[in-house]
C-alpha cells in the first residue's frame, strides 16, 4: 500500500508539495467541521456512488484532499461525537458507547475543541445533533461554545424535533419552530450561513454536526423529486436525504466564498461512522460490516479536508487519518500548542500533507466497543468482529480492503504481535460507564435474583 499523497488524475505516490502550499501563514484561519451521521464509505459521488449526487461535498474532495483510509475512534453516534470534540479515544474515560456515562453526557472533566479555540480568541458555534448531554450543564453552550441551534440527541424527527435549542432565543430545550417548511438538515444549513455572516470579521470555529442521514428516513417531496429514475423507495428517499445536505453545504461554503474567507478557512468533511446494517442500503461498499462493528464498515468513512493555498487541491490520499486529528490540527493551524498533559491520540496533520514531515501521522489505531474490538498497525489488522467467544481474524488492508481472507492461521506470530498491541493499549483505557440508572436497575435485578438458580440466557441475534 503507498503511503503518499496520490494525485487525483496521475495517482502517482510521494507528490511534492510546492512552496506556495507553505507559505508563511496569514492571519488564523476560520475553521469548519461538517460531521455527517450514519453515511457510509460508499455513499457519496467522490467515493465512487453512480446513484447518489453530492456536488457541493464533492467539491470539498475536489478543492483539497480526500482520503481513502479515513477513519473514526469509535463505530457509533456518541463516542463518535466524543473522539472528535477531545481529541482522545473516547475509551480513555469510559465513553464506550451511547450510554456515554454515569450522567448521560460527554464526562465534564473533558475539554472540547472549542474550549480550546476560544481561549485562542476564536468565536464558537455549533448548528446541528450534540449527542453529548441534555441536561443544561452538559449542552453546548457549557463546553465552550458561544451559540447552539440543534438537537441535543437523536432527534426522532426531521420534522419536529425532540430535544431543540435555539439559543438566540434561550439556552433550553424547547418545541421546534412550528413553521410548515422546517426541516432539520435545511435549517441547519440557514443557521450556519448567517452565523457565518455575523462573524465575517473572524476568527469562528463553527462545528455543524448534522443529524442527516440518520433515521427515521424522513426528507420533503422537492428533493425526492431530484431521483425519478430510482425506483427503490428507499435508495431513492436516501439519495434525497443526501442531496438535502449537500445542499446545506453549498450554502454554507458558498457563504464562506461571499465573503471572501476561502482562502483562510479550512475545512472537514467528516462521517461519524459507516452506514448501518439490517437493510438493503449497502452503504459501505466495497468494505465489510457495518455502524456498531469494528470491521472497516464500522469505522472507515468519508473523509475530506481543503484549504486553499495551504493544502494541494485534487488530490487523493490513502495516508491513514482519524477524526481525533482535527483538534490537534486546528488548535496549530489557529496558532496554538498543544501539550502533553492534554493526553491527545490525534497528531496535527498539516507537516504530513504539506511534505514537511515524512512518514505516517499514525502506525496504529486501536477500536473497542460492546465486546468487540480491532487494533489495525501498518497494513495489517486483527480483529475481534463478534461479542462472544469467536477468534480474532487477521487481514492484510492493502490487498483485502474487504476482510475476506482471514490469515490468522498462516500468520500466528503476525495476529500475536497485534493482540499484543492491543492489550497494551487496552490496560491505559478506562471501562465502560453504566449510566447511574442502569446500574440501580442492574443491582436491584441482581438482589432479586440472588438465590435463585441461573436462568439461561436467550443469544442475542449478534451473538447468534
Amino acid at each position: 500500500m503507498k503511503t503518499g499523497l496520490l494525485c487525483s488524475t496521475m495517482l502517482c505516490g510521494g507528490l511534492l508539495i510546492t512552496s506556495s502550499l507553505t507559505a508563511t501563514p496569514a492571519a488564523q484561519p476560520n475553521i469548519l467541521v461538517f460531521y455527517a451521521d450514519d453515511l457510509g464509505y460508499g455513499e457519496l459521488g467522490c467515493y465512487g456512488n453512480q446513484h447518489f449526487r453530492s456536488p457541493n461535498i464533492d467539491a470539498i474532495a475536489k478543492n483539497g484532499i480526500r482520503f481513502t483510509q479515513g477513519y473514526v475512534s469509535a463505530p457509533l453516534c456518541s463516542p463518535s461525537r466524543a473522539g472528535i470534540m477531545t481529541g482522545r479515544y473516547p475509551t480513555r474515560f469510559g465513553h464506550e458507547n451511547n450510554t456515554m456515562g454515569p450522567d448521560h453526557c460527554l464526562p465534564l472533566t473533558e475539554t472540547t475543541i472549542a474550549n480550546r479555540l476560544k481561549a485562542l480568541g476564536y468565536a464558537t458555534g455549533i448548528c446541528g445533533k450534540w449527542h453529548l448531554g441534555g441536561t443544561p450543564e452538559t449542552l453546548p453552550l457549557k463546553r465552550g461554545f458561544d451559540d447552539y441551534y440543534g438537537v441535543a440527541g437523536n432527534p426522532g424527527s426531521y420534522y419536529k424535533p425532540n430535544g431543540f435549542v435555539d439559543s438566540r432565543l434561550s439556552a433550553d430545550v424547547r418545541d421546534a419552530p412550528a413553521n410548515p417548511d422546517f426541516y432539520t438538515t435545511d435549517a441547519f444549513g440557514d443557521w450556519a450561513t448567517e452565523w457565518i455572516g455575523q462573524h465575517k470579521d473572524g476568527p469562528w470555529f463553527l462545528y455543524l454536526p448534522f443529524n442527516a442521514v440518520h433515521g427515521p428516513h424522513q426528507v420533503p417531496e422537492k428533493y425526492m423529486q431530484r431521483f425519478p429514475n430510482l425506483d427503490d423507495r428507499e435508495q431513492r428517499t436516501l439519495a434525497a436525504m443526501i442531496s438535502a445536505m449537500d445542499d446545506a453545504v453549498g450554502r454554507v461554503m458558498a457563504k464562506v466564498k461571499e465573503l471572501g474567507m476561502e482562502n483562510n478557512t479550512l475545512v472537514y468533511f467528516i462521517s461519524d461512522n459507516g452506514a448501518p446494517g439490517g437493510d438493503t442500503r449497502n452503504g459501505n461498499v466495497p468494505l465489510r460490516g457495518f455502524k456498531h462493528t469494528t470491521w472497516e464498515g464500522g469505522m472507515r468513512v468519508p473523509f475530506m479536508m481543503q484549504w486553499p493555498g495551504k493544502l494541494p487541491a485534487g488530490v487523493v490520499s490513502d495516508t491513514p487519518v482519524i477524526q481525533l486529528d482535527v483538534l490537534p490540527t486546528s488548535v496549530v493551524a489557529a496558532g496554538g500548542k498543544t501539550e502533553p498533559a492534554w493526553a491527545l491520540d490525534g497528531t496535527d496533520l498539516m507537516p504530513f500533507l504539506t511534505g514537511t514531515v515524512k512518514g505516517l501521522p499514525h502506525k496504529t489505531f486501536y477500536w473497542r466497543i460492546d465486546g468487540m474490538w480491532a487494533v489495525r498497525d501498518g497494513d495489517w489488522k486483527l480483529v475481534h468482529g463478534k461479542a462472544g467467544s469467536e477468534p480474532p481474524e487477521l487481514f492484510n488492508l492493502a490487498n483485502d480492503i474487504g476482510e475476506t481472507n482471514d490469515l490468522a492461521a498462516v500468520q500466528p506470530e503476525k495476529m500475536q504481535e497485534l493482540k499484543t498491541l492491543w492489550d497494551a493499549w487496552n490496560v491505559h483505557q478506562a471501562p465502560p460507564v453504566a449510566p447511574k440508572d442502569k446500574v440501580t436497575k442492574r443491582a436491584k435485578a441482581k438482589k432479586k435474583t440472588a438465590g435463585e438458580p441461573p436462568k439461561k440466557r436467550k443469544q442475542t441475534a449478534k451473538e447468534q
